[in-house]
């Protein structure tokens, strides 16, 4: 790969590793690109934001192809994931700690997987409050950290299969197909009042986005080591 290579513009799939956040991945990458090849600018952006504490793919768009980055991230997106059912977060994830715990004696493995249809289709969703979400110019989780409560409206999002992979306990292992704009954590709590009880996530992984699979991504460290060959 060559400085024009960069400039007129490539697709990176990055393995986002957990606790990095997806504007720091592309910081990283901005800043070697320029040192290695001494460009004093390039744009660099990424195709959807992962959690911190998600992993799996981040498409990263380059040069020209930065003007792509609205038609990859409109493409349909798979997860794979960790529910924890009887307890909820603030955060619906593993950012807050537990607030509230619930039965689970009456859940059982056929509720489980009866219950996943309800989510199939076009839904009414609410983002996290622990979200980047925009309300009147702050992020939501500005309100949240500072303990404002604040409004939030409901989106419409699509899910086209939500399959439970294991069962371990509490846990449950879960893949999802979804559309732009879906909150797995937010299906996760919702998922757990479907069983009448409560639920987090405490695992996600994004592993598909359109034709582009996190199979085909690469760590942060190769692709520094790709840049020195």
């Amino acid at each position: 790969m060559t400085a024009e290579d960069f400039l007129s513009g490539l697709v990176l799939l990055i393995d986002k590793p957990l606790n990095w956040t997806s504007f720091q991945v592309v910081n990283k990458l901005r800043w070697e690109i320029r040192q290695t090849f001494n460009i004093k600018k390039i744009k660099v952006g990424h195709a959807g934001t992962l959690d911190p504490l998600a992993t799996g793919l981040l498409v990263v768009c380059t040069g020209k192809k930065t003007k792509e980055i609205n038609t990859y991230q409109g493409q349909i997106k798979e997860y794979t994931g960790t529910m924890v059912l009887g307890s909820t977060t603030p955060s619906f994830d593993l950012e807050t700690e537990i607030n509230n715990t619930f039965p689970t004696d009456h859940i059982s493995v056929e509720l489980i997987h009866k219950s996943t249809q309800q989510f199939i289709g076009e839904i009414q969703q609410f983002p996290p409050v622990f979200s980047a979400v925009k309300k009147d110019g702050k992020r939501l989780y500005e309100f949240a950290r500072a303990g404002e409560d604040v409004e939030i409206k409901s989106r419409t999002v699509s899910i086209s299969e939500f399959e439970i992979t294991k069962i371990c306990g509490l846990e449950v292992d879960f893949r999802v197909i979804c559309s732009k704009g879906t909150y797995i954590r937010s299906l996760a709590h919702d998922f757990g009042k479907a069983l009448h009880s409560g639920a987090h996530l405490s695992t996600l992984r994004r592993t598909r986005i359109g034709d582009f699979n996190v199979e085909n991504g690469m760590s942060i460290d190769a692709f520094i080591g790709s840049l020195k060959d």
